[in-house]
């Protein structure tokens, strides 16, 4: 090749890198939100803070973001300031959603707000043809290992011990078996001081279980007061759990989690009530947790995780999400899939069937993996759905804050 076709080659290689960006780097062409839908699957979760409501936030540009939660009451407020905004100010939309009715969400809100930020990232990965995880940096992890709740587990039939169960769910390829403290059918008499001998037994018999070597943990479920939180980790510490969740009342976690963590020598995670960074940042910030069960869309969706991620990230403190509905579920993996520290996800889906998202978890043998699929992965049948709510005016009625000189929004 002579000097002069060396350089032309290269000046063409050049104008056709300038002429086609990577996808991930290409910007977001400008589009505006048009109107927000909300589904209802055939049997909904009547919990706020577990809603399997599908919302759907559609664009002028033919792109439709698919997120999960909240109910109608607590969606219209939010969704409302949503109309005829361009979807990819995520943090800017977030920040208006969160401030612009004077008084700070609560937990119910802020799971709504969750449900639509959800959305909005989903329609910026489907914008650039990526998968969210991409955007935030990559997948740290080859998958996201987990543990069973209320799937099904290979193996497992009905009357087997907990030392069988224990058993079948390490050998399906779970990480971890979980349990509650001596469960007992609702709305009946739990004496704490008997229940705990008999919590002790059992966790000897999951110790055999899953072998000197397997994990397993254990869901106090804010079933005992401190002093019985104290001795029921002081009972199993031999028997070394990968984590005690929710020891004490969620209530009193400020005061009584920083009590226990001086005395209990077992890993300790609490938090699935929480709506946000705030409710746990001096806990975190103090090692008082081992593990935070902060999840989506709870927490205000994956704008607000990614920052208790960095928060955790900090403190060496890992991420143990509780379960929702499956499509937060997809967004967990996208999520927390680009952390650092360990996660481990409570999986809820092991064998059963979602009609309304034939695509979007990719499940095996214990494991959850992420997908190349664009935004959040997931596709909707809106057959099975019933629809429930329907936003298209923009709220601007008792809606108000101040902006600083630089335009960043601050409180009224």
């Amino acid at each position: 090749m002579n000097r002069r076709s060396f350089f032309q080659s290269v000046a063409s290689a050049t104008a056709l890198g300038l002429a086609e960006p990577p996808p991930a780097r290409a910007a977001v062409a400008k589009m505006k939100i048009t109107r927000v839908r909300v589904y209802a699957p055939a049997n909904p979760n009547p919990l706020f803070n577990q809603s399997d409501l599908v919302v759907a936030v559609e664009t002028d540009a033919g792109i439709t973001g698919i997120g999960e939660g909240g109910k109608k009451d607590t969606l219209e407020q939010c969704a409302g300031r949503l109309i005829g905004q361009d979807p990819q100010h995520i943090e800017h939309l977030w920040q208006d959603m969160s401030r612009s009715f004077f008084y700070p969400p609560g937990r119910e809100k802020m799971h709504a707000l969750g449900a639509l930020d959800l959305a909005l990232w989903d329609i910026r990965g489907k914008a650039l043809n990526q998968p969210v995880h991409a955007l935030l940096g990559g997948m740290v992890r080859n998958f996201c290992e987990c543990y069973n709740t209320a799937g099904t587990v290979p193996g497992i039939r009905p009357g087997m011990s907990v030392k069988e169960r224990a058993q079948a769910t390490i050998a399906a390829g779970y990480r971890a078996f979980r349990f509650g403290a001596a469960d007992t059918p609702a709305n009946t008499t739990y004496n704490t001081h008997q229940k705990l001998n008999q919590m002790y037994d059992e966790c000897v018999q999951v110790r055999e279980g899953v072998g000197k070597n397997g994990d397993w943990c254990i869901d106090f479920h804010q079933r005992f007061d401190l002093s019985d939180a104290i001795r029921g980790c002081d009972l199993i510490k031999d028997l070394a759990p990968f984590f005690v969740e929710d020891p004490v009342r969620t209530e009193a976690f400020q005061e009584d989690i920083p009590i226990l963590r001086r005395t209990a020598k077992v890993p300790i995670a609490a938090g699935e009530e929480w709506g946000n960074r705030w409710d746990f940042n001096k806990l975190v910030e103090s090692h008082d947790l081992d593990y935070v069960r902060v999840t989506l869309p709870n927490v205000g969706g994956i704008t607000e995780m990614m920052k208790i991620a960095a928060i955790c990230e900090t403190h060496f403190v890992g991420i143990i999400p509780h379960f929702t509905g499956p499509i937060s579920t997809a967004a967990l993996v996208n999520s927390l899939g680009t952390f650092s520290g360990p996660v481990l996800m409570e999986y809820n889906y092991g064998g059963r069937t979602i009609a309304h998202m034939p695509v979007g978890l990719d499940f095996k043998e214990g494991r959850l993996y992420a997908s190349e699929r664009p935004g959040l992965g997931v596709e909707i049948d809106f057959k099975p759905l019933t629809q429930v709510a329907e936003f298209t005016q923009f709220i601007t009625s008792r809606a108000q804050t101040y902006f600083r000189p630089d335009g960043s929004i601050t409180n009224w």
